[in-house]
């Protein structure tokens, strides 16, 4: 959505080769495009810069769900246009090219989102490059834009949701997915390289393999279908981390739990419920029955005690009333998730949901951000002091002089909590250590070393 990531490195000598700044805005899903794409050109002998100054081209990735993200965008554009002068635009606002010609008609391509080859294909009309392309330059794991210690793998693109706030599908189209020998040996070169944690990311992750009709592919010696339970399993005996992101709580999600209660993937699900009252649900076109979200995250929390869950929420979807509000706070207090991320529903130039009720004011928004926010606190802070004395797996993202940062099996990085660890002796970037609870805030654990 609004996150933002600098994707650039230094370049190795300069004058080598052609070299290009990156900047990828949005999700997950944006930045692995981004590193598809600055993979290709790296195999083809281009180099990275680490500012639009003094680089033959800049590169920006744009997000466009959001207005807010839209001006995001625009002023990305602008600010490389004024240190550097050429610049392509992809990413999903180039779905809708006009928008970005008409503040900024100077740009030299505007592409939409997963057209790696037109994006190629305009660095090598602007700036060609200036020899053959050798594969050896780039690692065979492609080149990752996150940490060595982790990676997102998306295994597939676009959505066959048509809920009423989201232009996703107008975006990057219907649902396609990967087959999964194809997302399992993507997955095997990144944990040979050092990945120790992997994202598991898409629009719909649950809905994995619809369009292939869950179709078989080989995987060394035998056949895996194309199916979310299937795939899990496999990605679960690669020995590192595997986090799910994005499931819609269709029936067959209850299926894997068995495998997070096993330990065979991390016992994390990421899932967008959006809201709690039936009706407003009804307005989103919210899939997957989530009328009996209720009764499902009691039986999930059964079969497997230490599963967390994170969820994202709207306030102020238009014509939601104070008694369909209410209905999504006793949800909060009575589900109990761990992890919550709340936002004020922003109106989304083509959706839908815009002229589906009554706008609600800015300021009932606010409030009403305000009151879910304050629930939400209570109960991540009940849920976090469960774990005080309690020895958790936690997988370092950074070191200081006497305590590290690092999170445990319930936190993805960049949106949830984080552990402070202090260790006798110096941790590791990507090490996971055994970590002793010993306190809790709102949102954090902290904690001391005890097993490397």
């Amino acid at each position: 959505m609004a996150d933002h990531a600098s994707l650039d490195a230094s370049h190795s000598t300069a004058g080598e080769a052609p070299r290009i700044s990156f900047v990828s805005l949005g999700c997950p899903k944006a930045l692995v495009d981004s590193e598809r794409i600055v993979t290709r050109l790296r195999a083809e002998g281009y180099e990275l810069s680490r500012q639009h100054e003094g680089a033959d081209l800049v590169i920006v990735n744009t997000c466009g769900f959001l207005d807010s993200a839209k001006a995001e965008s625009l002023a990305a554009i602008g600010d490389a246009l004024k240190e550097n002068g050429k610049v392509i635009v992809t990413g999903c606002m180039g779905a809708e090219p006009e928008q970005i010609r008409n503040v900024h008609p100077g740009v030299l391509a505007v592409t939409g989102p997963q057209q790696y080859e037109s994006v190629v294909n305009a660095v090598h009309a602007a700036v060609p490059p200036r020899h053959d392309p050798f594969l050896d330059l780039v690692p065979p794991q492609g080149v990752k834009l996150t940490p060595r210690h982790y990676a997102y793998l998306k295994i597939s693109e676009g959505c066959n949701n048509r809920c009423t706030f989201c232009i996703i599908p107008k975006l990057r189209g219907d649902l396609v997915s990967r087959p999964a020998s194809e997302v399992l040996r993507e997955a095997e070169k990144l944990v040979n390289a050092g990945v120790k944690e992997l994202l598991v990311i898409s629009q719909d992750t649950s809905a994995y393999g619809v369009d292939l009709k869950y179709a078989e592919s080989q995987w060394k010696d035998r056949q895996v279908r194309a199916r979310f339970l299937d795939l899990s399993r496999e990605l679960g005996s690669l020995g590192a981390w595997v986090r799910m992101h994005y499931v819609y709580p269709y029936p067959h999600v209850d299926e894997v739990i068995g495998l997070m209660a096993d330990g065979v993937i991390l016992p994390y699900l990421d899932i967008p419920f959006q809201h709690a009252s039936p009706t407003v649900l009804k307005r989103m076109k919210r899939p997957a029955a989530q009328e009996k979200t209720l009764a499902r995250v009691q039986a999930w929390r059964a079969a497997c005690p230490d599963l967390t869950l994170r969820s994202t929420f709207i306030v102020g979807f238009p014509g939601e009333t104070e008694a369909e509000f209410e209905e999504l706070v006793a949800f909060l207090e009575e589900a109990e998730l761990d992890r919550v991320g709340c936002f004020k529903y922003e109106p989304v130039a083509g959706a839908p949901a815009n002229d589906l009720g009554v706008a609600v004011p800015d300021e009932v928004k606010q409030e009403r951000w305000n009151r879910f926010m304050e629930v939400q606190q209570r109960v991540s802070a009940r849920r976090l002091k469960r774990k005080v004395g309690t020895r958790q797996q936690v997988i370092i993202d950074s070191v200081g002089l006497t305590v590290a940062i690092g999170r445990s099996k319930a936190d993805a990085p960049e949106i949830d909590g984080v552990v402070h660890v202090a260790s006798r002796r110096p941790l590791r970037v990507g090490e996971i250590a055994t970590v002793k609870i010993e306190r809790a805030d709102a949102y954090d654990l902290h904690g001391t070393a005890v097993g490397f």
